[in-house]
């Protein structure tokens, strides 16, 4: 079969990960996993990625790394479209895609009328604060550590229509998901009306335990939103089990997909109560469920067809598997961390807290040698006096002695 056949039958997405005639190679056998786990994630990272030899990449927080499957996938679809081999248009935002919902809430755990795909969480979580009815002096509580884009849309209600936003300052490293719940849960007040925090902070990785905060604040009457950025390929997640009213994810992150894809979650009991913010004809159709929301004129399908392509390499993978990978080289990463006390570490020391993110810090130590150097090496790091480390499957360890050796002769030199 040519490759150019593997999409014959339909425009809009893979029924497979493309086959082996492609020139993809299929994945190691499991039974290295086991006998070899090393051997086994090396040859994912050589045979599945573009990632070069050279690079050290500890930055997938910021944009993850779309394999080999996924790039082909959208290629394809862009090539066929270009090619008007259907009648129909190779197109999305103004389609339902169902097919593609339904599969990615079987796999996020909710249905799929709850569910919309949008371009990345920002834009997820900017319709959510816009779409909201709330009125002069409703309260929206949030972390002290939410990331800009999840704070931006809030700030925008606040000074459009004098929306009162609050921040609550969250311990760094926290001791516990009971300290953290409780932060939240006490921050709550007779004007709350809004919720809202991210699942893993951005800046730190910690682990927020959102069902006991959502669930706390439900029984309050106040509405909660989650930034899943994190989310959604770092940890296992179901999203009907959070509790939570929104969420928006970003799976172009953990989840290999495409820059450009993402997630947005509607409660269905709050369908009706949120009102869109990008609009075409039919906008106010409200029978289309979530849908309705990813309705906002032409688009490329082709990321979808990507961020499908993405989910089922995961799942060809074995999400578990990814999860305790990515897990274990960050308790590596923590511990290479603790061993130098010049350092500061902002992540729990309880390794429930956090998934593949660790942040430290630097005591206050000037970094420009270290980022000078980092770029001469090759080495992608993110982040300032906290500098935010992420690994992923396509992490190598000696990745991670890489920079603690460059860490060491820069900083604990001078320590």
């Amino acid at each position: 079969m040519n490759r150019r056949h593997l999409l014959a039958s339909s425009l809009f997405g893979l029924t497979a990960l493309p086959a082996a005639d492609s020139g993809l190679k299929p994945l190691p056998d499991a039974a290295l996993r086991s006998s070899d786990p090393e051997q086994y994630w090396l040859r994912i990272r050589n045979e599945q990625f573009y990632l070069p030899e050279w690079r050290t990449f500890l930055n997938n927080g910021s944009l993850g790394v779309a394999p080999r499957p996924v790039i082909q996938a959208v290629e394809e679809f862009l090539e066929r479209g270009a090619g008007l081999i259907s009648d129909e248009y190779p197109r999305w935002g103004y389609e339902t895609l169902d097919p593609e919902r339904t599969e990615m809430a079987e796999f996020l755990g909710c249905k799929k009328d709850e569910l919309a795909f949008v371009h990345n969480a920002t834009e997820g979580l900017s319709t959510i604060a816009a779409g909201l009815d709330l009125k002069a002096g409703d309260e929206v509580v949030m972390t002290d550590l939410e990331h800009p884009s999840g704070k931006a849309g809030w700030a925008v209600r606040a000074q459009r229509h004098g929306v009162v936003v609050r921040e609550v300052p969250i311990p760094l490293p926290p001791k516990s998901s009971a300290q953290l719940a409780d932060v939240m849960i006490s921050a709550i007040g007779p004007r709350t009306k809004v919720l809202f925090f991210s699942g893993i902070l951005s800046p730190t990785g910690t682990i927020m335990p959102v069902r006991q905060i959502c669930d706390a604040a439900r029984a309050k009457g106040v509405l909660t939103v989650v930034d899943g950025a994190h989310m959604n390929g770092q940890i296992p997640v179901k999203l009907s089990e959070l509790g939570c009213d929104f969420y928006a994810g970003s799976p172009h992150k953990w989840m290999f997909a495409p820059a450009g894809s993402g997630i947005l979650y509607i409660r269905e009991e709050n369908l009706d109560r949120l009102w869109p913010t990008i609009v075409t004809g039919d906008w106010d159709n409200k029978s289309s469920k979530a849908a309705r929301f990813m309705k906002v004129g032409t688009n490329n399908r082709g990321i979808v067809v990507g961020m499908m392509a993405g989910l089922r390499f995961l799942k060809q993978l074995g999400p578990e598997n990814v999860y305790a990978r990515i897990h274990d080289l960050a308790i590596l990463n923590y511990k290479m961390a603790a061993a130098r006390p010049y350092l500061e570490i902002y992540s729990s020391a309880d390794p429930s807290l956090y998934g593949s993110l660790v942040t430290i810090g630097f005591r206050g130590a000037k970094l420009d040698d270290l980022f000078r150097k980092a770029r001469e090496r090759k080495i992608w790091i993110y982040g300032a006096e906290r500098m935010r480390i992420s690994t992923h499957i396509h992490t190598r360890p000696q990745d991670l002695e890489a920079y603690y050796a460059l860490v060491d002769e820069v900083v604990g030199r001078k320590a």
